[in-house]
């Protein structure tokens, strides 16, 4: 296999026989920099924990290390997959995603943890399903919205039926529960449809219904009302309700500007429940400081911003369907980063969503690594199709 420069695009082209592959550089820099990044953070808010756990310091390490070569596979497999197959059984993945949130909810099937069932084993690895759901939901979105663009911008009906459907799995995770997922599943498919042109005023007629919905879950369910209540004043009841947080807060309050340094976090040592995980970005602010947390805001908004410009350069090529899928999955990984990083720094409240690409997990890897391999592709099939139609210079999203 050889690889060259191609003029004009932030890329180079991969070759192996007759094929070619038009690789996005600066995506893959950056994806590989999050991970390489996230695995140096887990690693350090994880050896203490690993000790106690398996007596092995490096038990985590060790299996974030397996994640993200399972990942790295999964990725280089999602960029196989030719787009018009992806399109064709969009419908068949979404029901696939509808079965295992009904699987995960089986006495025996789904496994607890923390009072949530939303893992399953598959081939000895725990997977959480709301993970593959987000990203079966992007596809099946991006695929109506190919076949009826036109109802979508004229109708009501055109943005009702997909959110309709979506609505059955969003009522199965909140079965598990997990309101974090839904909450982002929800928001992917509206941002989808308001890119795809949905009339304005019955779109913000549905957004504020949405958000009623959403207050109604919340005051209707009493562990959601305490998260909410913990979140606006952690300080009321620091040991309880409002403990994760308020270390969390700790955490950053140490870091400063410039962090105690990488290895010489307190919080993580027993303080921070589930440093690791959803509050890795807690430990990075004090391990790191600000610089640190920035660098992180930094590499998301370009993970975003290359997913964008990947969709605009589909669409300018006429790929409808590629081209919602790449602003789907920009939105979600951005939408989902922010909420994580918002929970962390206590600007939202609590909520179970790992940091994409670098919090401890191996479904959640395989998942985000998948889907940027789906950007790959995208913009692969676009750029081959741009210089099909014999066109030349730079193009307006590069």
């Amino acid at each position: 296999m050889t690889t060259r420069a191609i003029r004009g695009s932030r890329g180079l082209v991969l070759k192996w026989g007759p094929n070619r592959f038009y690789l996005d550089t600066i995506l893959l820099s950056v994806s590989l920099g999050l991970m390489l990044f996230g695995f140096v953070m887990v690693s350090s808010a994880s050896l203490h924990l690993g000790e106690k756990m398996a007596s092995d310091s490096f038990y985590f390490p060790k299996h974030q290390l397996a994640h993200i070569v399972l990942g790295l596979v999964a990725g280089w497999a999602a960029a196989k997959v030719r787009l018009d197959t992806l399109e064709r059984h969009s419908r068949s993945l979404f029901w696939v995603g509808i079965a295992l949130l009904v699987l995960v909810l089986i006495p025996g099937i789904g496994k607890s943890v923390n009072g949530s069932v939303r893992w399953i084993n598959l081939f000895g690895l725990r997977v959480q399903v709301s993970e593959v759901f987000k990203l079966v939901a992007a596809i099946y979105v991006a695929g109506y919205i190919s076949r009826h663009l036109e109802t979508v911008r004229t109708s009501v009906k055109g943005m009702l039926f997909p959110l309709s459907l979506l609505a059955i799995g969003a009522v199965l995770l909140l079965k598990e529960p997990d309101f974090g997922a839904t909450a982002v599943v929800m928001a992917t498919a509206l941002g989808m449809l308001f890119l795809a042109g949905a009339r304005l005023w019955p779109f913000a007629l549905l957004l504020g219904l949405v958000a009623c919905a959403g207050t109604l879950l919340i005051c209707t369910a009493e562990y959601r009302l305490k998260r909410v209540l913990s979140f606006l004043d952690p300080w009321a009841d620091p040991l309880n309700s409002g403990f994760q947080l308020t270390q969390a807060l700790i955490a950053f309050g140490r870091g400063d500007w410039q962090g105690v340094g990488l290895g010489s976090s307190v919080q993580k040592l027993f303080y921070l429940p589930e440093a690791h995980t959803d509050f890795l970005f807690s430990v990075i602010g004090e391990e790191l400081g600000l610089w640190g947390a920035t660098t992180v805001i930094v590499l998301f908004a370009i993970v975003v911003w290359r997913a964008l410009a990947i969709g605009r350069l589909a669409e300018r090529s006429g790929k409808l369907f590629a081209a919602f899928l790449a602003y789907g999955i920009g939105i979600w990984l951005g939408l989902q980063a922010f909420i994580n990083m918002g929970v962390n720094m206590g600007m939202l409240p609590t909520k179970g969503l790992t940091l994409p690409l670098m919090s401890y997990g191996g479904g959640s890897m395989m998942v985000v690594c998948a889907a940027i391999g789906l950007l790959f592709r995208i913009r692969s099939e676009a750029v081959a199709s741009f210089l099909g139609n014999g066109r030349k210079g730079v193009w307006p999203s590069e």
